[in-house]
């Protein structure tokens, strides 16, 4: 297995295989979403209905997808938090009893699995997919995971990444796995 691409986001900072990218002054990572979407030139209107979660995980995963096929690449991703910022958001939609109005497209993002959703639609990905919470970033498990889905044939790269979001706390890691060794038969 071979990490192609990397790609890190935290404190309003994108940063690519090893180079700062961007880089805004804003610490609230909404407005910080917005510059980055902005900046990246991408035009993907879904965008702007994502939750935080899938939106820290399709920049960063953006970065490393950019233009090529991407048919048969899976993704795995892990986080700590699942899906709780959104879950205490659609919790307090819930709570108020002036303005109880739930809303569907909250509750839609109150899975984590729900932003490797995104990312797959978004580059016509016809693989795996997974999203695994745990304590802490393993990328040992999150390889061999990965190793497992190329040895099947399942897939031809993958995806890997840490995506942990929760209010203003935020980051982002990702990288490309590839086996240098595509064309043999297992």
């Amino acid at each position: 297995m071979k990490k192609t691409e990397t790609c890190l986001i935290e404190n309003s900072k994108i940063i690519l295989n090893g180079e700062t990218v961007f880089e805004s002054p804003t610490v609230n990572f909404s407005d910080f979403a917005k510059e980055a979407y902005k900046n990246m030139e991408l035009a993907y209107p879904k965008f702007h209905k994502m939750d935080n979660l899938s939106k820290l995980a399709f920049l960063a995963s953006e970065m490393i997808l950019r233009d090529e096929d991407h048919s048969r690449t899976a993704l795995v991703f892990s986080n700590r938090s699942s899906s709780l910022d959104t879950d205490f958001k659609y919790q307090e939609s819930i709570n108020s009893q002036e303005n109880y109005f739930p809303s569907p497209a909250v509750f839609v993002y109150t899975l984590p699995n729900i932003c490797v959703g995104e990312i797959g639609i978004r580059h016509k990905m016809q693989t795996e997919n997974a999203f695994f919470v745990l304590d802490e970033f393993d990328e040992e498990f999150l390889n061999d995971y990965a190793q497992q889905l190329i040895q099947s044939g399942k897939a031809n790269k993958v995806l890997c990444g840490w995506a942990e979001l929760y209010q203003e706390s935020y980051k982002a890691f990702v990288y490309l796995l590839t086996n240098e060794c595509n064309n043999l038969t297992i």
